[in-house]
């Protein structure tokens, strides 16, 4: 199909050549534009931009799911005593004589746990935004293959009904904890949350594995092969950075966790011993033995620590680009930007089994992790350095965008403080099953990622849809959500070193925990308001869509190419010929200029009064 192809040079292999259109190519995409059925051009779409809204709007409903789920369990855990009779008519026989049944608790947290990770923060954030950023930044007409684009997001919407579907069976969706850990996510008789549900999540998790590889491969060919004329890799924006160095974990880490799920199955249906051995039920020993349980925890985290800087870099990238532009000043410490995300990346696979200090490993080998683990918060502290940098005597422009980017160094800071408390392997030995660390990594990995994911739709909404969200609802958006994240984490922290555990469906039988009754109660109120405020966002977002300010081609005076396109794009991008880029993408307020900005496809010979000396060489 004519609307496909790109017309540029890329699309016969050329890297980096920008050739104009000719008047058939002209033709050709104004009659397949008339052509294209509603099926074709929305639902089974190959442009790069639809397929980003696919993932954005199914992140959403994925999200709204996840955080119901969360408040269902908070009025568990706020009110252990209290009758939930009133929820029989949405949850049926999981409520019993006004409670709720604790296998089912379970369930929630594991369900919760699985879609924000995996269905909102990896598919959601980095599906959308390495989609719709990518071809516009580089200057591409669209990704590498549009099909496997397509098929990335198709794998991604068949395995959120496959998780979705779990919820409605008659034992329940999967109970063995968002980590799946054996013996109880290998045993399918060992309660009812490990049966039928536990092998839906199973399958579900393979095929999302499935489409962020389709993903991965494309982003990853996209970026190295059809970047524009000009665009070197030293002229990426800290965005392109992100995503094409999370492409990369993802690449390497999810066929990991692929296997272990595989594994799992064989262990679960095949009668094999990978992860099982010596196992005793109502007291009858099982035939399994040579399994390891501590192996698959090893498989697991080999991806599950990867994960938390796939889902974290790519709203790193975002901020970075957001708070440039907001700033007016050029990015702080570029090319240290793009150390510190390689460094991360290196340094993100060989940390996992910190998570692992309590399994009874060699403490030789604990403090190796240790060590390594202390040392991955050195080029963390280097990205905060220089956005705090980047803010420092700014022309500020306080943006509902910006806010956000600011509350996420806030939460990385935050969360990411305690993450050196438990990178040490005596203190989180103590720690470990507390509500310490559930407050650590809800602020450094959620919410921090759930600021870069806001951050990201309030800046490049128009780009999107061609219109404008709400600032003031934005703003009541962004107050409400940051006090509601720091009224939930700062007391799950004192609780945690308290020693209040995590898990528990219930912790009125211990008289130690009566104590934090009412701080638990604060909790849970701010988290289920919290929940609320969200709202806020998903009216702004899709009123906004239909009944929004029209947006201006470059609504934040910003450089990157995708603002030299017209309002909306269509498929290809630019209507002529792709810009050629000059200049890095962060010259903000440069002495001698004659705007605050000068966009990546102005030549130094249009910027004679502001062009640095080597940059006159440019020129001439």
């Amino acid at each position: 199909m004519a609307a496909n192809i790109p017309t540029n040079a890329q699309a016969q292999g050329g890297i980096g050549v920008s050739v104009p259109h000719t008047e058939h190519e002209d033709h050709l995409h104004h009659d397949e534009h008339h052509e294209q059925s509603f099926i074709s051009k929305y639902v089974f779409s190959t442009d790069h931009k639809v397929i980003a809204k696919q993932f954005l709007i199914t992140g959403i409903f994925w999200a709204i799911l996840g955080g119901t789920l969360s408040s269902l369990f908070r009025l568990q855990l706020g009110w252990p005593e209290a009758t939930l009779e009133w929820l029989t008519p949405v949850l049926g026989k999981w409520v019993e004589a006004g409670k709720l049944n604790p296998e089912f608790y379970l369930a929630l947290v594991t369900m919760h746990g699985t879609i924000m990770v995996f269905f909102v923060l990896t598919a959601g954030l980095s599906g959308t935004f390495s989609n719709f950023l990518i071809p516009l930044q580089i200057g591409a007409r669209d990704m590498a293959s549009g099909f496997m684009n397509m098929l990335s997001y198709w794998f991604f919407f068949i395995s959120s009904v496959i998780m979705f579907s779990s919820l409605f069976i008659e034992t329940g969706p999967a109970a063995a904890g968002w980590t799946i850990y054996p013996p109880l996510s290998a045993l399918p008789q060992a309660i009812p949350g490990s049966g039928a549900g536990m092998t839906l999540w199973l399958v579900s998790m393979a095929l999302f594995i499935v489409s962020q590889l389709l993903g991965g491969v494309n982003y990853i060919t996209t970026i190295i092969n059809l970047r524009t004329r000009g665009m070197s890799m030293s002229k990426l924006p800290l965005t392109i950075w992100s995503f094409f160095l999370t492409a990369v974990l993802g690449l390497l880490a999810f066929p990991v966790l692929f296997s272990a799920a595989l594994l799992l199955i064989f262990d679960r249906s095949f009668g094999t011993s990978f992860f099982l051995s010596d196992i005793y039920i109502a007291g009858q020993a099982l035939p399994n033995t040579g399994g390891s349980p501590i192996l698959f925890q090893h498989l697991f985290w080999f991806l599950g620590h990867p994960e938390v800087y796939i889902v974290i870099m790519p709203a790193m990238g975002m901020v970075s680009e957001i708070m440039a532009t907001n700033a007016r000043k050029p990015i702080f410490g570029y090319r240290a930007m793009i150390g510190s995300l390689l460094g991360i990346s290196l340094l993100s696979f060989v940390v996992w089994a910190h998570h692992m200090f309590v399994t009874g490993m060699n403490p030789f080998l604990g403090s190796v992790f240790m060590f390594l683990t202390l040392i991955i918060a050195v080029p963390s502290a280097v990205k905060t350095f220089n956005w705090l940098a980047t803010l420092w005597r700014g022309n500020i422009r306080f943006t509902t965008a910006m806010l956000f980017s600011i509350g996420f160094v806030s939460l990385f800071v935050s969360g990411g403080l305690t993450g050196i408390i438990l990178g040490n392997a005596a203190l989180d030995i103590q720690m470990h099953n507390t509500y310490f660390v559930v407050a650590h990594f809800h602020l450094v990995m959620g919410s921090s990622a759930f600021f870069g994911l806001f951050a990201g739709v309030y800046h490049w909404f128009p780009k999107m849809f061609g219109r404008m969200m709400d600032e003031k609802l934005g703003y009541i958006h962004f107050w409400l959500t940051f006090l509601g994240v720091y009224l939930v984490f700062l007391p799950m922290h004192y609780v945690g070193i308290a020693g209040f555990p995590r898990r528990y469906y219930s912790w009125t039988g211990f008289d130690t925990f009566s104590q934090f009754a009412d701080l638990n109660k604060f909790i849970s109120v701010a988290a289920i308001l919290a929940f609320f405020a969200q709202f806020v966002f998903i009216f702004n977002f899709f009123y906004s869509i239909f009944r929004g300010r029209r947006a201006t081609e470059n609504p934040w005076q910003s450089n990157t190419l995708e603002w030299t396109t017209p309002v909306v794009p269509g498929h290809g991008n630019w209507p002529g010929a792709i810009p050629a880029v000059y200049r890095w993408p962060y010259d903000y307020s440069k002495p001698g200029a004659e705007t605050d900005f000068i966009p990546q496809n102005v030549p130094f010979s249009q910027t004679q009064s502001s062009n640095m000396p080597y940059e006159r060489e440019m020129a001439d």
